[in-house]
Order: C-alpha cells, then structure tokens, then sequence
C-alpha cells in the first residue's frame, strides 16, 4: 500500500556517519542536518498525497481501470514494489557497522519481518488473476526506497547518542514494551485480516464480497487498521523521528484508500448491510 512520492533530497554535504544512499543512480553523503530535512520534506509530501487520495482513487485493487495504463500480475507486482525497501534496510544495515547490538538489531529484525512476510510470502498467497498497474507498482518501489533510508537513517546513522544503550534492559521500559506489544498485535490483526479477504471468494469467482469476520464486523478495511497499527507501535518501541514520518505515511496513505473502499462497499452492498461499522478506526473513523 504505497502512494506515489517523487521527491529530489536537498543537497548535503560528507557527515559523520557517511550515511551513503541512491537517488537518481548518483551516491551522496547525507549530513544530520540533511536527514532530518528529508524528513520534514517527507512529511509535507503525505499530507499533499493525504489531501489528493480524497479525489483521487489509487487504481489498484477494487479500483483498478484501463487508463491507469499497462498492468502485470498481481503477484510480481507486488514482489517487485515491495522487495526494494528489504533490500535497502539489509543493505545499509550492513554499511552501517550497528551489527548485532541489542536493542537496534531487534528493530532492524521486526522491520525486516513485515517486508519479508509482505515481499515474499503475501503476493504467493494472492488469489486468482488479477493486475496491478505498473504505474502503481512504481510509485510503490519509489516509495519504498525512501522509506528505507529513513528507517535505516533513524536506527542506524542519526540515533541520538546513547538513546538505544543498555542492550535488552532498554525493552524494560514502558514505551519499549508497549510499542513491542502493539507491534505484533497490529501484525496479527493485518494478517488475520488478509486471511479473511483472502477467504471471500471461491476459486474462479471474480465478484466482491462484504468481509464481516474478525475485525471487519467493525471497520470495512480491518487490515489497514492492523498495518497502522503495527506501525505505531514501532515507532513507540523506537522512539525514532524517522518511524513517526512512517506512521504518518501510512495514515495519509491508508485512511483516504479505507474512506473509498467504504464508500464503494455502501455503493455496492447498501447501507444497511454495511451497517454501522466505521471505515478503519472502530468507533471513530
């Protein structure tokens, strides 16, 4: 789930900590001052993609037409856009000499996880033959990228001094525990609800389906609110300025993307079938 981003990074001078990353096939050496410009570009761009996916529909899934251009399968699309960001994460990881060190290693394994679950695992797990849009796929990738050198900016090069030492005795900490927790609790109820649209339709069967189990009998787009809420509780667990940019991406991405699929569920299924859920925060929204 990754809206478009195209973005030219400011240009920086050599840092202390030669955090070394691509844009446009060029390497530059970002300076701290730098990366947190780039964080605050960052975040300017989502709420201008926050605004326009109000008018907007990303052509994907339920909303994929023919002037979105050529598709390929929803499968390697998926593991085409989503496998860069794994690599970028490994790649610097490996630059950045954090090695093995508690509690960074265990952030950099939880981030690794979710993209290997989503890079290698979910697109095998789709059914039937649908498309995605190369055009989507792109701004996904480019996205991904991005996402990336923050989250290996934040964890590996511009840590404040001494914010993650104490190895596993920094997990005992209030928001480390809660950020763990609801972690893994976002984690199950994303992949629980995937299983759940996963499970809507028989084989060969193309139509739509109103999913009402787990989660869904209260938000119309219960995996969306398990993904926002995964990672949340990674930017808790970390403290990093880097994962709280991630988590408003994911907002300004997934809240517009959950209002359309409401409205298309009370389109297509009728007010009274949808009934009172919300759209991806039950109760409120």
């Amino acid at each position: 789930e990754n809206p478009i981003v195209y973005i030219i990074l400011p240009k920086s001078i050599r840092n202390r900590a030669s955090f070394t990353i691509f844009v446009t096939l060029k390497q530059k050496n970002m300076s701290e001052e730098g990366f947190h410009l780039f964080l605050g570009v960052m975040c300017v761009i989502a709420l201008f993609v926050f605004i326009a996916l109000y008018f907007v529909k990303a052509g994907y899934g339920m909303f994929r037409t023919a002037s979105w251009g050529y598709s390929i399968s929803n499968k390697a699309a998926w593991v085409l856009m989503e496998a860069p960001v794994f690599i970028v994460m490994f790649w610097l990881w490996g630059r950045s000499g954090a090695g093995f060190a508690v509690p960074v290693y265990l952030f950099f394994l939880l981030f690794q996880l979710h993209y290997f679950q989503r890079s290698f695992i979910f697109p095998f797990l789709l059914k039937g033959k649908s498309r995605m849009p190369v055009t989507i796929m792109m701004m996904g990738i480019v996205f991904n990228v991005l996402n990336g050198m923050m989250q290996a900016g934040g964890l590996f090069y511009f840590a404040s001094e001494g914010m993650y030492s104490g190895g596993w005795t920094y997990l005992l900490k209030t928001h480390a525990w809660s950020g763990l927790l609801l972690f893994f609790a976002g984690m199950l109820i994303n992949l629980h609800s995937d299983h759940v649209i996963r499970h809507l339709r028989k084989p060969g069967d193309t139509n739509h389906y109103l999913p009402e189990k787990g989660l869904y009998r209260y938000v119309t787009s219960a995996n969306y609110f398990g993904e926002l809420v995964e990672w949340t509780g990674f930017a808790i667990l970390t403290a990093s300025p880097a994962a709280w940019v991630f988590v408003w991406w994911t907002f300004a991405n997934l809240v517009p993307r959950a209002n359309a699929i409401y409205g298309r569920y009370r389109k297509e299924f009728g007010d009274e079938a949808v009934g009172k859920r919300k759209r991806i925060i039950s109760y409120i929204y």
